[in-house]
Parts: structure tokens; C-alpha cells; sequence
């Protein structure tokens, strides 16, 4: 690498330490059979899906032996969230974030945020400047955290992206989902990486799109109520967005925060 390829690289592992010893964890990679089953065992547990895990020891031994992303967060010994990504098409040089999670009982502690930054780190020192996941956009907290928190900009809506998946955090539900891309050298997203939010988009005309505070304990409670806003939701966005409209913030209010197709984006 050059030395202009290495300051944003620096910059990044910083952050991500800071990140770290703020959560009070320990965020590496991961290797080994037994780190990677631990792995699989977490993400059963986060997901309500002992049995049928979202992935499996020998795919992540695939992902590892390919030179793929698995990071795990580490509150002493024990692992306590882990994060999966992998090479997307070579012309792209970005990494596609399939699945991340927390320990339920470490929710609140920023260990989400460390595994991001760790994950910016190792693929900025790979020379790769962007990383792209999605993620269910009725989930208020995860709205905020991408869009606000990492600075992520949401750029596709994908209806009913993985089919239905019946496990506790998606219900019987639909999964549509939104696809953001996380420019990692974008000075928003660097400030992001320092203060642990973006600066506040300077707004022209602008429109909000509400969902639901809680949208899990809706589908337990309420499930018909929560399919009724993931098609409100779908509706309003995709017609948004059909129509030159981006989103440019989150509140944890109004909900989704989009420059109108008429106005110059600000963001």
C-alpha cells in the first residue's frame, strides 16, 4: 500500500480501539474451529434459531480460508458478538455485511458500534472503501445506529429480500429490507467514527416517514398490526425513493428523514 492509502487506515484502527474500550470489549478476528463454532452458537442464541443456525461452522471455515471478514467482540473470554462479511464482485472491491449481532444482555454497551469500526479498519487496510448490508427498515434502533451512528447511506429498498424467515427477531413477517453502502473514507463517516454520530444533514425540502418504536414486540403482540406498517412503510418509501427522494437521516421521532426528488441533496 501507499502512504496515502495507509492515513485513513491509521485512523480507522484508532477509532475502532477507541470504540472498543469504551464498550469495554476486546474486538478481533476470529479463527479456528472452535471460535467459529462459538460463532454459530451465538448467533443461534441471538436469533431464536437453535437447530436451524443463520450460518454454519463449515461455511465460516470456507469465509475464513477465502480471506473473508469474521470478527467477534470479547467481553473477557467470552464472546459476546460476532460479524460476518464477504468479498462482493471484484470491479466493486467492497464487502457485502451479511450478519452481525450482540449478546442480549450487552445491549445498550456500543459493542455494535466496535465491530463496525473493526470491520472499517481491517477492510480499509485491505484497501477496500466501502461495506454494504442491509437491514429490516422497521427496526427503529437499527435505522438510527446505520444511518446517524456509522453515517451509512441507504440506497436500495428490497421487498421480501429473504423470504420469510420465522425466528424471533423476524416473526412470520415479510423480510424486506433496506441496502445501505458505508463510504469509509467519506469525511461524514470518518466524523461518525470520532464523535459516534454524523452532523445533522442542513435540510432543503424535506419529508419523514414514521415506524413503529418497537416493531419485536409488536410482531409478538400485534402481528397483523406490524404486517400493516411493513406495507405502509414499503409503500411510502419506495415511492419516495421511485421518485429521486434519498434519505439523508433518522429521528427517532419522525422516523425516516428524505430529501425530496425536487430539492438539491444537501447530504
Amino acid at each position: 500500500m501507499t502512504g496515502i492509502d495507509l492515513k485513513p487506515a491509521d485512523e480507522a484502527v484508532s477509532a475502532a480501539e477507541a470504540a472498543a474500550d469504551a464498550a469495554g470489549v476486546t474486538v478481533r478476528e476470529l479463527a479456528g474451529i472452535e471460535e467459529l463454532n462459538a460463532t454459530v452458537h451465538l448467533l443461534s442464541d441471538i436469533w431464536g434459531r437453535t437447530g436451524n443456525p443463520p450460518v454454519t461452522p463449515e461455511l465460516l471455515r470456507a469465509f475464513s480460508k477465502a480471506g473473508n471478514y469474521i470478527g467477534g467482540a470479547f467481553d473477557g473470554e467470552e464472546l459476546v458478538g460476532a460479524t460476518i462479511a464477504f468479498h462482493s464482485t471484484p470491479e466493486q472491491h467492497s464487502l457485502h455485511s451479511h450478519i452481525a449481532g450482540v449478546s442480549h444482555g450487552l445491549i445498550g454497551r456500543s459493542v455494535g458500534f466496535a465491530m463496525k469500526l473493526h470491520q472499517r479498519a481491517w477492510a480499509l487496510d485491505r484497501g477496500i472503501g466501502i461495506i454494504e448490508w442491509t437491514f429490516d427498515p422497521l427496526v427503529a434502533r437499527n435505522a438510527y445506529f446505520n444511518i446517524v451512528k456509522l453515517g451509512a447511506d441507504p440506497v436500495e429498498y428490497l421487498p421480501n429480500f429473504y423470504g420469510v424467515m420465522s425466528d424471533v427477531i423476524n416473526g412470520d413477517d415479510e423480510t424486506d429490507r433496506l441496502l445501505v453502502r458505508w463510504n469509509l473514507k467519506d469525511p461524514l463517516v470518518v466524523a461518525a467514527a470520532a464523535t459516534g454520530r454524523v452532523p445533522a444533514p442542513a435540510l432543503l425540502d424535506h419529508v419523514t416517514v414514521a415506524v413503529p418504536a418497537d416493531i419485536e414486540a409488536m410482531r409478538l403482540e400485534e402481528p397483523e398490526l406490524a404486517h400493516e406498517w411493513r406495507v405502509r412503510v414499503r409503500e411510502r418509501l419506495t415511492e419516495l425513493l421511485g421518485d429521486g427522494g434519498r434519505i439523508v437521516g433518522f429521528d427517532r421521532v419522525q422516523g425516516y428523514v428524505l430529501e425530496t426528488g425536487s430539492a438539491e441533496v444537501a447530504r
